[in-house]
C-alpha cells in the first residue's frame, strides 16, 4: 500500500517524504542506491572521533527564513561563519577577493588607490562578478580585474572543470564575485549555521515518521521502469506518485546520450598533530593538483592530538570507474541544457512523475535552494 515512491535519500527526497507523510498522511518508500541516507550531506565520526563530511564540506547558509524555520523543527543549530583562504604567491589571503585582500596582496599605497577607485565606481558592500569587472574601461580597475582573474580564477577553474576558464560557462565564474567590503566571510547570507549534532541526525529526524520506509543499497532503476509513459514499480504498473531525484538521463536509459558531470576524488588523511591549517578551507588556485584542503576540526569544537583533512582532486565523471564515479557537478552550457530539455520533455509525458534536485533537473542547487524547491513542489501535489 505505497502511495509515493521517492528515488534518492538526499535533501530533496527526504524533505518530500517528510511533507507527504506528515501533511498528506500517505505511505512513502524511499529507495537509495548508497548504503546510507543523506546524499552528499552524509557525515559521520571517523577514527579520530572527528565529524567529517564524506562528500566534501557542506556549510548551511540562506536568506530564506521559511527554509530555516522548516529545518529547525529537526535540529538545533550552532552559528558558523565560514571563512576561506586562498594560497596566492606564497601567502594565504581571504576569498572572495575583498578590500582586506587588496591590502594583503598589494603595497598599502597601491591598495588604497585601488580601494578608492572601486568605491568611486561601485557601491560599498556590492558584489562585482569578475567578468563585469574585466569590462571596466578604467586602467587601474582593468589591472585589478586581470590580477584577480589570473591569480584566483584561471587555474582553479581549469582544475575544477577540466577546461580553460575562457570556455567555462559564465554562470560558474560569477558564483564567486569580488566583494567591496571588509567582511571576510565566504557567504553574506543572513543565516549561517551548522547543525549542533550532525547532518545525518537531521536526515534521521526527517524520515522518522511511521509512514516512511527507507530501503538503502538498492538501485531504484532495477525496480522502477518507464514504459509507454507509464511507471512500473516491481514489474507492476504504479498508480501512485514518483518523486525522482536521480540522474534524468539514467531514468530514460540514456536515450539522447549521457549528460556530462564533473566528479571529485576525495582523499582523506589523518594527521598526527592538533591542527593542520589556519582555516577550515584553504583553496589552492595555482599550486598542486588539488583545488582545496578542508580541515573538519574548524567546523566544530573538537579537541585532541590528531586531525583529519580532505584534499579534493577534480576529475571527469565516469560511473564505471573506481574513483570519480559520483556526479558532483552538472556542467552548464547551452548544448548540455538542450540535451536535458529533451529528457525533460520525455518526463513531462509521465503524469505521475516529479523531478527534483541537481541530477534530476541538471541544475546547480545549494542546500537551502533544494529544500525550497522541494517545499514548492509539495504545494503543487497537494
Amino acid at each position: 500500500m505505497i502511495d509515493y515512491v521517492i528515488i534518492g535519500a538526499g535533501l530533496a527526497g527526504v524533505v518530500m517524504a517528510e511533507r507527504i507523510a506528515t501533511q498528506l498522511n500517505k505511505k512513502v518508500i524511499i529507495i537509495e542506491k548508497r548504503n546510507h541516507i543523506g546524499g552528499n550531506c552524509f557525515d559521520f565520526k571517523d577514527e579520530n572521533n572527528i565529524l567529517i563530511h564524506k562528500y566534501g564540506p557542506h556549510l548551511f547558509h540562506t536568506n530564506n527564513k521559511e527554509v530555516i524555520d522548516y529545518l529547525s523543527q529537526f535540529t538545533q543549530w550552532d552559528i558558523y561563519n565560514h571563512e576561506v583562504l586562498a594560497y596566492i604567491d606564497g601567502i594565504k589571503v581571504p576569498i572572495p577577493f575583498n578590500i582586506n585582500t587588496l591590502y594583503e596582496v598589494f603595497p598599502q599605497s597601491k591598495a588604497k588607490a585601488l580601494e578608492d577607485k572601486l568605491l568611486q565606481t561601485y557601491a560599498y558592500n556590492s558584489k562585482i562578478p569578475i567578468l563585469e569587472l574585466k569590462k571596466s574601461t578604467d586602467k587601474d580597475l582593468q589591472f585589478l580585474a586581470d590580477f584577480v582573474y589570473e591569480k584566483i580564477f584561471v587555474n582553479y577553474t581549469a582544475k575544477q572543470w577540466g577546461i580553460p576558464a575562457s570556455e567555462v560557462d559564465t554562470s560558474v565564474l560569477n558564483r564567486v564575485p569580488v566583494v567591496l567590503s571588509y567582511d571576510d566571510r565566504y557567504f553574506q547570507d543572513t543565516y549561517q549555521l551548522m547543525p549542533k549534532t550532525s547532518y545525518t541526525d537531521i536526515f534521521n529526524s526527517l524520515i522518522s515518521h511511521k509512514n516512511i520506509d527507507v530501503k538503502t543499497g538498492t538501485d531504484a532503476l532495477s525496480v522502477l521502469k518507464i514504459k509507454n509513459d507509464q511507471i512500473y514499480f516491481e514489474d507492476k504498473e504504479f498508480k501512485g506518485q514518483v518523486i525522482y531525484t536521480g540522474a534524468i538521463d539514467e531514468l530514460f536509459d540514456f536515450k539522447f546520450g549521457q549528460l556530462p558531470y564533473r566528479s571529485v576524488d576525495m582523499q582523506f588523511e589523518k594527521i598526527n598533530q592538533k591542527t593542520f591549517q589556519s582555516a577550515a578551507v584553504i583553496n589552492y588556485p595555482n599550486d598542486n593538483d588539488f583545488t582545496r584542503i578542508t580541515e573538519f576540526k574548524h567546523f566544530y569544537e573538537i579537541t585532541g592530538d590528531t586531525t583529519t583533512i580532505l584534499r579534493e582532486f577534480p576529475m571527469p565523471y565516469d560511473k564505471k570507474a573506481k574513483k570519480g564515479n559520483i556526479p558532483y557537478y552538472v556542467i552548464p552550457g547551452q548544448e548540455n541544457y538542450n540535451k536535458f530539455l529533451e529528457y525533460k520533455d520525455l518526463a513531462s509525458k509521465v503524469k505521475n512523475l516529479y523531478l527534483i534536485g541537481r541530477l534530476a533537473e541538471y541544475k546547480y542547487y545549494n542546500m537551502d535552494a533544494v529544500i525550497e524547491r522541494a517545499l514548492n513542489v509539495m504545494e503543487s501535489i497537494k
